[in-house]
């Protein structure tokens, strides 16, 4: 019994040596990947208003900050926030958001992963970028929108009605695509130091400067 248990604390500090990710770091991303869902979600879910279909992933870049940053000071290992970008738009992609989110999530949690091993994961500065960086993905759930134009937005009118989607598309244009990502990468840095003020005790502990 003891030498199992001996083992198994020797194999997951040669895990954590060599920078391979443990069980516990799996957990980790599993349950903030379900947080992100949620607060995804019910952004998404003021879309019932045509400029929030727009912009809720400003919305969730500010809301998504205080558990995002604090994801962030959990990461000691390369990967773990491209997994949990990949996985959020894998369960959004089952619920009818399109694949591109896939392709957003992974290029967008990939880069991410690289800003905060370039800060060696203790880089406040670093993990503010990495979360306005990571919060980019989103935009890829919006793609079938911008590409599809008026004829994604007609799609809608016999559920939400004339008026929501003459509204819709007005809004819907490359032009705005753009500015939706610049926004985006605004409020995910406001977000995220909402989280660092917030958290500013675990970061202490954490030895984050």
């Amino acid at each position: 019994m003891n030498t199992a248990v001996k083992e198994v604390r020797i194999n997951t500090t040669e895990n954590e040596e060599s920078g391979k990710m443990t069980v516990k770091d799996l957990i980790t991303v599993g349950i903030f990947t379900v947080i992100y869902f949620v607060i995804f979600f019910i952004s998404a879910m003021t879309g019932m208003v045509p400029v929030m279909a727009i912009f809720y992933p400003v919305l969730i870049a500010l809301l998504a900050g205080i558990p995002c940053i604090l994801f962030y000071t959990k990461v000691k290992k390369f990967g773990m926030v491209t997994i949990m970008a990949t996985l959020s738009a894998v369960l959004l992609a089952l619920m009818g958001y399109g694949y591109m989110g896939i392709i957003t999530g992974l290029v967008f949690g990939l880069i991410a992963d690289l800003i905060l091993k370039s800060g060696k994961y203790k880089s406040a500065a670093k993990m503010v970028l990495g979360y306005a960086v990571f919060s980019e993905w989103v935009i890829g759930t919006q793609l079938p929108m911008f590409i599809g134009g008026n004829a994604y937005a007609e799609a809608f009118r016999q559920t939400q009605g004339d008026e929501f989607v003459d509204e819709l598309e007005k809004l819907i244009s490359w032009g705005m695509c753009g500015i939706v990502v610049v926004t985006t990468f605004v409020a995910a840095i406001i977000g995220a130091y909402i989280g660092k003020a917030v958290l500013k005790k675990h970061f202490e502990r954490a030895g984050i400067i």
